[in-house]
């Protein structure tokens, strides 16, 4: 048997051993690097799946178009928290676990900065509304919806920071819990609210959840986490010179890695139409299931090699075994079943996003490797890498998809997503065979336990 056939057997089998033996499950579950993914995964799908379920109360209890504007006030509030982040929350993971004694200064420091960036975004977004958004210049009118946006706005930021300090300090339990908190308060609330709040019920829904979790989370919870910690306005300099440059490049990062996935819709919806849009679309948020699992490692594993830098390498390893011991059966059965998955949105999807469907599942192995690969260059602190690679990827992606679109239709940003991932994750591969012979780095990479 060819040395390339012996590593892909001892691959699958591996892979079945670790997935049949109970033993094996319960000394993973001893891994923090693999407990917490499964908390972040567990906290991704109760999100997901209690936000379908508020959404059929939401339609079902209110008009379309109270509907429209409830969600535009959302996705409004998630993009000022978006800007207004700062990258803060991942310099969090990255600086606290070595924090000692500062631990609670740090903490309460990048609250307080969260909570007046969080205000002042919420501000400069309502002052700004004749310019991007006059639909809801009903926010700036009205004093109580004017105050709520902005008091709802620092809530969700805050508590996106009180999530990173759980996964910082290794305990993204808490994080589920947060989530569950939010998803289930706010399941009642559009119907009781809309006696006093009419449209906005909706939204003021969302706001009151998010501030009962926050409230929790700090009080109740972070005490928990983070022994003698005590809540206070502060805003350490020391703390802010430290973090700062860091989370800023992330911040960056986040951004540039984002964008596609922001800019695709727009762009096809603008080169090909409406119709070839809702195709993609659903495609592409079927295909966003396999990252779950590798994006929850990727957290996880910045996490660990922040408290553990020595161990960064065994751990990146145990990080790639596990998001391919999950995608590559994943993969397979989206390959098999893709035209029927879209056949539950109807049959014009699956004649005409089965294809693009099925590269964008091919490309979640290439995408597992970079952003393990992402979570890496963090712990290392090398952040021109970090920008540097992330505005690669998001230059490629639309430029492709820009030039492919016209001539292939939804299938041409689909290739441009793979190709992209897969041109980052051959020079990912290569940075990490150069110094060694191949052979021995491959082994060395998937099965050194």
């Amino acid at each position: 048997m060819r040395l390339k056939e012996f590593q892909l057997y001892k691959l699958v089998t591996d892979i079945i051993k670790i997935a049949t033996s109970k033993e094996r499950l319960r000394q993973l579950w001893g891994i923090p690097l693999y407990s917490n993914a499964f908390y972040l995964v567990i906290a991704s799908a109760v999100t997901s799946l209690l936000g379908f379920v508020f959404w059929i109360i939401v339609a079902r209890s209110y008009s379309p178009e109270d509907v429209g504007l409830a969600s535009a006030v959302i996705a409004a509030m998630a993009l000022v928290v978006c800007f207004a982040d700062l990258g803060l929350g991942m310099g969090l993971i990255r600086f606290l676990p070595h924090s000692g004694k500062n631990a609670n200064s740090m903490i309460n420091t990048v609250l307080t900065t969260s909570m007046l960036l969080a205000l002042t975004g919420a501000f400069i977004f309502i002052a700004g509304l004749s310019f991007w958004s006059p639909a809801l210049l009903f926010l700036r009118q009205n004093p109580i919806y004017l105050a709520t946006f902005v008091i709802f706005t620092i809530a969700y930021n805050m508590l996106l920071i009180t999530g990173n300090t759980f996964i910082a300090k290794r305990r993204a339990g808490f994080v589920v819990t947060q989530n569950l908190i939010f998803s289930l308060l706010r399941l009642p609330l559009p119907i009781l609210l809309a006696a006093f709040f009419h449209s906005f019920g909706i939204f003021a829904s969302w706001g009151v959840s998010l501030w009962v979790a926050l409230l929790l989370s700090i009080f109740l919870f972070l005490p928990r986490v983070q022994p003698g910690y005590r809540p206070f306005f502060t805003i350490n300099k020391k703390v802010v010179n430290e973090i700062m440059r860091f989370s800023f490049a992330n911040y960056f990062a986040n951004i540039f890695w984002g964008v596609p996935t922001l800019v695709l819709p727009i762009m096809v919806v603008n080169l090909l139409g409406a119709e070839p849009t809702a195709f993609f679309y659903i495609a592409w948020t079927i295909a966003t299931v396999p990252g779950i699992v590798s994006g929850a490692l990727s957290t996880s594993l910045f996490s660990e090699g922040s408290h553990d830098e020595e161990g960064l390498g065994l751990n990146a390893r145990r990080s790639l075994k596990i998001s391919f011991l999950f995608l590559i059966p994943l993969v397979i059965l989206i390959l098999a079943i893709a035209d029927k998955l879209l056949l539950l949105f109807g049959g014009p999807y699956a004649t005409n996003a089965t294809t693009l469907l099925r590269i964008l599942a091919i490309s979640a192995l290439p995408l597992a490797i970079n952003i393990i690969y992402l979570a890496i260059k963090r712990v290392e602190k090398k952040l021109r890498v970090l920008v540097g690679l992330t505005a690669f990827a998001a230059v490629v992606t639309l430029g492709l998809t820009y030039l492919l679109l016209p001539r292939m239709g939804i299938n041409g940003a689909g290739i441009a997503w793979l190709t992209t991932q897969g041109i980052i994750a051959l020079g990912v591969v290569a940075s990490w065979l150069k110094g060694r012979g191949a052979a021995s780095r491959v082994k060395a990479l998937i099965f050194q336990k």
